[in-house]
């Protein structure tokens, strides 16, 4: 009897070290460290607590050449809302998790990582809140950075080559320039047509979708969804590629209801209209921003186009993004370069 009593108790101390804190996640009060959420296990290794569930997207927004891992979270007996073309309604009491790190070698990942910074959207009463936490040499916890930071790194490149980049930490405010909808900080990524993914769990390979059907985070879904395609997928066309990539990197922000959407340039995957797309379209205001181009797409030119002018430019007055990269995304660039040149006029 003393035994099974021994055994229970372990159980019971085991499952609370590696459950989240759901109260620390509502509280208004931010900790300091990553680690006091419970979301992982293993924070170093970046394993998930129990009901905490990884996930991908279809296709990734360009960080600096940042790899990403994300999770998320919904408390026991609670389940997200479907809006088409939206993102998931969550309820109170979800976190969306997203760490940012560099492989040493992208030629051998087998030779490790650092983590960078994880990032939080956490769904309290008010709404949703954003907080970043920056990972320490140690590669032990990280800790809150409202202030923001600036992270020097190297790695090599697939070619074999050193880059390196001037990482930022984004200070609280500063995220509220990609995730805001109506003005209020909002997800960006974890919308069904984004997932609508197989994805490899460890135990099964499952669409993300069926599994989060599977636990109990959302009920069904409409079948008809405007999904987009892995940008760098040579197999698809290059007008499908360009439209998923921008949608995820610049959609947010550019749409009707994101924080350019006095631009009237949206790049939303559903958006048709040409002009609002930006072939032949003025801009709003001219200025340095526009490198003296007539057009965000004048078909047939990429080089008088300011659509590829800010994506290609690293200057803080004039790239798109306006924040969350300090190098250009090369491949990205000859993409829409060539999607641009081949238009008809």
């Amino acid at each position: 009897m003393k035994k099974a009593f021994l055994l229970l108790l372990t159980s019971i101390v085991i499952n609370s070290m590696y459950a989240v804190d759901n109260d620390v996640i509502l509280q208004e009060k931010f900790p300091k460290k990553l680690s006091d959420f419970t979301f992982f296990q293993d924070s170093s290794a970046q394993v998930p607590s129990k009901g905490v569930i990884p996930y991908d997207l279809i296709s990734s927004l360009f960080s600096d050449y940042s790899y990403k891992q994300r999770w998320v979270y919904i408390p026991e007996g609670k389940k997200a809302n479907f809006i088409k073309d939206e993102v998931f309604d969550f309820p109170v009491g979800s976190a969306l998790i997203k760490t940012f790190y560099y492989p040493i070698d992208e030629r051998d990942k087998t030779l490790g990582k650092r983590l960078m910074e994880t990032r939080l959207l956490l769904r309290k009463n008010s709404g949703w809140e954003a907080v970043s936490y920056a990972w320490n040499e140690t590669q032990d916890e990280a800790f809150i950075k409202k202030a923001g930071k600036t992270i020097l790194n190297e790695w090599i490149d697939f070619d074999g080559k050193n880059r390196s980049v001037r990482y930022r930490v984004p200070n609280k405010n500063q995220c509220k320039e990609c995730h805001a909808k109506n003005d209020l900080v909002n997800p960006i990524g974890p919308k069904a047509r984004n997932l609508d993914k197989v994805f490899d769990y460890g135990d099964e390979s499952i669409n993300q979708l069926t599994k989060w059907m599977k636990v109990k985070y959302i009920d069904k879904i409409d079948d008809d969804l405007n999904i987009p395609v892995n940008w760098e997928d040579e197999h698809f066309s290059l007008d499908a590629r360009v439209k998923s990539y921008l949608d995820i990197n610049c959609g947010h922000c550019h749409s009707s209801t994101g924080s350019a959407n006095s631009t009237g340039l949206y790049l939303d995957l559903t958006e048709n209209r040409p002009t609002n797309r930006g072939i032949y379209k003025k801009p709003v205001a001219t200025g340095r921003g526009s490198g003296g181009h007539q057009y965000s797409i004048l078909p047939g030119n990429s080089e008088e186009s300011i659509l590829l002018y800010r994506m290609i430019s690293v200057d803080p007055g004039v790239m798109m993004p306006e924040s969350g990269r300090s190098l250009s995304h090369d491949e990205a660039i000859e993409m829409i370069r060539d999607w641009i040149d081949k238009m008809e006029i």
